[in-house]
């Protein structure tokens, strides 16, 4: 391997990471950031009221997005082992 495959492969790397990533913690930061919202205006300080939208948006948005993400990493997967069989090979 060449160090641009290489570099390219690292590159994919990150950018599977960003896609199997960013539904859940934008979701996360989403709900976060509404949860705050509304406990500054209402003045309530409860850490339940923080914590539970926040777990339940990102599980929404892992189930919604689930099948992305698995199409996501299935095709990197196969993209690493044929990078592989083919460096084998010379």
């Amino acid at each position: 391997m060449n160090p641009p495959d290489i570099a390219a492969l690292l590159r994919e790397t990150l950018l599977v990471a960003v896609k199997t990533g960013a539904p859940a913690l934008a979701a996360a930061l989403a709900a976060g950031l509404c949860a705050s919202i509304f406990q500054s205006v209402t003045q309530i300080n409860e850490s339940t009221l923080a914590f539970l939208p926040k777990f339940a948006a990102a599980m929404l948005a892992l189930f919604l997005a689930g099948s992305f993400m698995y199409a996501s990493l299935f095709t990197y997967t196969r993209h690493i082992f044929d990078a592989v069989i083919a460096a084998g090979l010379t």
